[in-house]
This record gives C-alpha cells, structure tokens and sequence, in this order.
C-alpha cells in the first residue's frame, strides 16, 4: 500500500496542474460551442499570462519561468508573421518556420537542464541574451542571405507517409520528440512539479507550432503553454508551504488552516518519538530521517477519519474529527502497539544503492532498535472550545505520559492509578 500512494503522490505530481490545464484548452478548441471565443480570450490572455508569469518569476525567484514566458511569447510573435498560403508562401517563411521548429525543443530542454540563479545578475543576463539574441540572428541569416545553409532541415530522414502531411519536418520532429523523453526523464529524476509542468507546456507549444494556420488557435496554445508553467509554480510553492518533504505529511501551517474547518466535536492527539533525540546522537541524523518517515507512514494509516501533521522535529498531531477521546484512544493504541511491536532494523552504511549480484558478499546489517512514541489526547468539551485550547490540553496529556515512563497514551483530565 505505501508503493502504491508513493506512486500515487509521484502520479499527481505530473499529471496535475499540466494536463488539466491541457485537457481544458484542447475541449475549448475542438468544441464547436467554445471555438469562436478563442479570439476574445486572446485579446487579453497571452498579455496577462506574460505579465503574471513575469512577475511570479520575479517574486518566487524563479528565472526558468521568466525565460520561458519570454521564449513562447517570442514564438508566438514569430508564428504570427509567417505566410502559410499555399500558393504564395515563401520559401524564406518556411524556413523560418522550420527553425522555430527546432530551435523551440531545444529552448525546453536547455531551460529544463539550468538551475535557478536568478535574474539580476552576471548569468542571469547573460541567460537572457541568450534567449534575446536568436530573433536578431535568425533576422541576420535572412539580411544576409544565410536561410539557404538551413535547408538541410527539410530533409526527408524515413520515408513515411503520413509525416508527408504534417506540417513539421522531420529533423525539428525529432528534436520534439527528444525533447518529450527528456521532459518524462527529467521528471523521474526530480520528481518535481515543475518538471512535469515543463512536459505539459511542451504540448501545448507543439500543438501551437501544427495549429500555425490558425493564428489564433496557436496563441491561444502558446499563451497555455505559459499559464501550466505558472500553476505548476503555485502548486510547487503551496506544496513547499503545506506539505512537510521529508515525511509527506501536513505542516505545522496547514493544521493551524484545518482549524477553521473543524466540526463541534473532534479530538486532538499530540504524538512524539520517545528518546529521539539521544537515538539521533546515537545512530546519525540518516537513521534519525528513517525513523521519522517510518512514524510518519504509519500515521498516515491511523484510521478512524485520523488526519496526521507534522508539528515540529519529532512531534506530530492526529485531528480526529466527529470522534470523542475514547474512540481516538483506540486508534492511537493500535497505532502505538504497531510501531511498539515492530523491530526497526538500521541499514548498514556501506549497503549498496543497487542489489548485489553476489549476495554473500554484500554488507549485512541486522542491527535492530526498538521505536516507541508517547501519546497525549484531548478532545473539545464545553471547557476546551477552541482548537488552540485542546491542542494545549493534548500537549499537557503528553508531557504526562512521557513522565509515566513513555511508550503509553493519556488523555488530559484523566489520571491512572500511578500518576493519583
């Protein structure tokens, strides 16, 4: 089941914004009820998706959507000035076309390669001229006669006839798909939002450069194109914000959202990693790492509508809701038995990244610890009435049971045997 909501979590991460957005603009355009207002949405749509993405780039410092915006919207501007006739299309605008073709891939890729150095200075200048100075030398082959040395770009590699009519040549096609494979590896690797934003922005502009005929129908894919690179933005940065990386829970932030949401009755459990921090001393803060994954996972599992959060270091908080302290108190206990009861087993440094062909000779490591947590519960009554008040009663009821020896539940107002 964890194989599977990693996969799941790894899944929306590409899927979503990109190809929503995507999904979106290919009904408009192929939906005969939506396709004459594709010229009123353009009127304004790629100028507020220049300037917003402009200016998000600028705030979240983020140069790679700055160059991009920049790099479609120049796409576009160039599309809009080629002469498709038939009959009178000139040679000159075809290869131009073709150019924009190949030069468009290779923009996404170089843009998907750089890391974020920002803008105002030395490289990310010079980055910028980069991006400027294609327009001006594509203009100087032109002035100076320099379009024939590109012919090579039409040239026919496979003969296949149904690239005879697609409007890309082969060699820029190849570039495309390139490009696409890049994009999905990319993602894999990092396993980022953005990323798998940069693959669905790549459609987009490949659906824009095939639509080239249809002027508008290409702005409007070139403007979607910078619209996905800004949501996959906003996610990466709610996500930042909201979603804890190193355990995949909920932060600190997003419980303290969840309480304007609660219900009248619910119940707080406050949760800490007995001894965790002489077990860090101990065994090195990779293990450390482990064991808060592992708690986290199993936290995620905790049933009985349980919402877990990352509070802080080893620290976590369940929100029960439409549960009294009773009813959480036996989900918290299956919750503390099943780490209690599981042996974690601390893998050996030297434990290779890739499975041995000779078993025998690989590293072993078999060294087992025993993790255990404390829990503290409150729920909300006519005393406690704000979420504020019963987290801090479930805090008080933790401190209790780390004091009676930990690896045990207690819930605030009610005192066992040992503690009277």
């Amino acid at each position: 089941m964890k194989g599977v909501s990693v996969l799941f979590r790894h899944l929306a991460k590409f899927f979503l914004p990109g190809s929503t957005i995507f999904c979106i603009v290919a009904f408009i355009h192929h939906a005969d009820i939506f396709y004459h207002l594709i010229p009123k949405i353009n009127s304004i749509y790629p100028y507020a998706v220049l300037i917003v993405g402009v200016f998000m780039g600028w705030r979240f410092s983020r140069s790679r959507l700055i160059f991009t915006i920049i790099v479609l919207a120049m796409a576009d501007q160039v599309l809009l000035q080629l002469n498709f006739d038939p009959e009178g299309a000139l040679v000159r605008d075809q290869l131009i076309y073709n150019i924009l073709t190949l030069i468009l891939p290779i923009n996404f890729v170089a843009l998907a390669l750089i890391k974020e150095r920002g803008i105002l200075n030395l490289r990310g200048i010079g980055r910028l001229g980069l991006i400027l100075i294609q327009p001006f030398l594509v203009y100087l082959f032109i002035k100076y006669n320099f379009l024939e040395n590109l012919q090579f770009l039409s040239i026919e590699l496979f003969r296949v006839s149904f690239l005879e009519s697609f409007p890309i040549q082969q060699i820029p096609l190849l570039a495309f798909i390139i490009a696409f494979i890049f994009t999905i590896v990319n993602f894999v690797l990092k396993k980022d939002i953005v990323e798998g934003g940069f693959f669905w922005a790549l459609l987009c502009s490949f659906v824009a450069l095939i639509s080239g005929q249809e002027t508008e129908v290409s702005t409007f894919y070139f403007s979607s194109a910078g619209l996905i690179l800004i949501m996959s933005i906003l996610e990466y940065s709610h996500n930042v914000a909201f979603i804890d990386e190193l355990t995949g829970l909920s932060t600190r932030r997003a419980l303290f959202e969840s309480f304007l949401k609660l219900p009248n009755r619910y119940t707080i459990a406050m949760v800490d990693i007995d001894h965790f921090k002489k077990f860090n001393d101990q065994h090195g803060h990779d293990v450390g790492d482990q064991v808060l994954r592992m708690v986290a996972s199993r936290l995620q599992r905790v049933g009985g509508s349980g919402k877990a959060y990352r509070y802080g270091g080893e620290e976590f908080t369940l929100i029960f809701t439409g549960k009294g302290a009773n009813q959480a108190r036996i989900f918290a206990e299956n919750l503390r038995k099943s780490i209690s009861d599981t042996p974690f087993i601390i893998r050996s440094p030297k434990r290779p990244q890739k499975k041995p062909d000779n078993l025998q000779n690989a590293p072993k490591s078999r060294k087992q610890v025993k993790v255990t947590i404390s829990v503290g519960i409150a729920e909300r009554n006519e005393t406690l009435n704000e979420p504020d008040d019963v987290l801090k009663a479930a805090d008080e009821a933790l401190l209790r049971a780390k004091k009676g020896g930990r690896n045990r539940i207690r819930l605030y107002g009610k005192l066992h045997a040992a503690e009277k």
